[in-house]
């Protein structure tokens, strides 16, 4: 299967660049540009990619509020890239419901992979923030109350709902519930719909701070 791919950023130097690195991908096709927040938003709705890459800083709508209306719409997924790794960005990102944050010092091998994580329903973090958004998951609220939905999971459902917040790859849940990577592909889709969340990175938050004793 070909990702569609768009590229949101204010930097055509930067744009060029991405676009050279995932067409260089055999399974990765980039359908469109966008030069700031607006664009992004109007062609993503006009050319339905599989995944927008998303920078934070441009004029306009920045990239926070572009991936929020994008994924509370269901358009499509968000990977956000950028230069900037402060937790601000980073939290604001993951509420927003991006998939997946890196930065553009990424190598390329990092980039397409985390495309095509993304496009295939799973989440990216930079390695270096991943132990920082653990942590202000787990302590950012005294306590966590369930959030509405939950009591509509099946027990399927609720076991990887409950994986999902130690990080695991689809593969991985696969592993450790003897399921196939399409199962918990639809599984995971499911919990996402019953629990009202916009990205498997939400759920993951969620369910970690539901297991605090």
């Amino acid at each position: 299967m070909t990702i569609r791919v768009l590229i949101a950023d204010d930097h055509e130097a930067v744009r060029t660049g991405l676009v050279m690195i995932l067409s260089a991908a055999a399974d990765i096709e980039v359908v469109g540009e966008a030069g700031d927040g607006d664009a992004a938003i109007r062609r993503a709705r006009d050319l339905r990619p599989d995944v927008v890459l998303m920078d934070v800083r441009m004029p306009s709508t920045d990239g926070i509020a572009a991936t929020r209306e994008l994924t509370s719409d269901g358009v499509c997924a968000v990977l956000v890239l950028t230069t900037f790794d402060h937790d601000e960005y980073v939290f604001a990102a993951l509420r927003a419901g991006a998939a997946g944050f890196l930065l553009k010092s990424a190598d390329a091998a990092r980039l397409v992979d985390g495309v095509r994580r993304v496009a295939a329903g799973e989440g990216v973090l930079e390695p270096g923030i991943t132990p920082r958004v653990i942590a202000a998951a787990v302590t950012a609220e005294p306590a966590a109350e369930a959030p509405p939905g939950i009591g509509d999971l099946t027990d399927r459902e609720r076991e990887v709902f409950a994986v999902l917040g130690e990080g695991l790859s689809n593969h991985e849940i696969g592993r450790r519930l003897r399921l196939s990577e399409a199962t918990v592909k639809t599984h995971v889709s499911r919990v996402l719909a019953k629990l009202d969340l916009r990205s498997r990175t939400q759920a993951a938050i969620v369910a970690s701070r539901l297991s605090r004793p």
